[in-house]
């Protein structure tokens, strides 16, 4: 294997993944996303303290946790109806293929549940990502968040509906 692509494995969230993750997602934002987004914006978007109440809802979805090296490196977590909710790779390990093989996990579930397609609020940084994956801008737009105006798109992949699917090496939730 390539020492610059360390195994990737993926598995289902556990409850003590929460703080890694929630670190994981606040330096992420304000070190990768900051090429799109003004410092005010990263900060609004990143807080020092986030609220509990939405991130416990990662234990009720479908939610993908990426490990190298025995280190959450990723997580992504999907809704019932489709919709990518966190979509988040570390930092420092961007482009090696953890988003890929997340996708690759949320689609198979998907499909595994008869939806016929994923959607997402995508921000600026992560379209091109999400464009190489097979998702397709329904429109741009302004969100508010805590009085802080951002910019994202719109987006949708539409799926294959197959009854044999299921999700690359990650169990469903049940």
């Amino acid at each position: 294997m390539d020492a610059a692509r360390p195994a990737i494995l993926l598995r289902p969230y556990r409850p003590d993944d929460l703080p890694a993750l929630v670190a994981l997602f606040r330096d992420t934002v304000r070190r990768v996303n900051i090429r799109d987004y003004t410092r005010e914006q990263v900060t609004t978007w990143a807080p020092d303290e986030v609220d509990p109440a939405r991130w416990a809802t990662l234990a009720d979805r479908f939610t993908v946790v990426a490990e190298c090296q025995g280190e959450p490196v990723g997580f992504v977590d999907l809704e019932p109806d489709g919709h990518v909710d966190r979509f988040f790779v570390h930092a420092d390990r961007q482009r090696l293929g953890i988003g890929r093989a997340m996708l690759a996990a949320v689609v198979a579930e998907a499909e595994r549940r008869g939806l016929d397609r994923l959607h997402a609020a995508v921000s600026i940084t992560a379209r091109p990502f999400f464009e190489s994956q097979g998702f397709v801008v329904l429109a741009h737009q302004e969100v508010v968040r805590g009085g802080v105006t951002f910019r994202n798109s719109r987006m949708e992949r539409r799926l294959d509906r197959r009854e044999d699917a299921s999700p690359a090496g990650v169990s469903p939730k049940s």
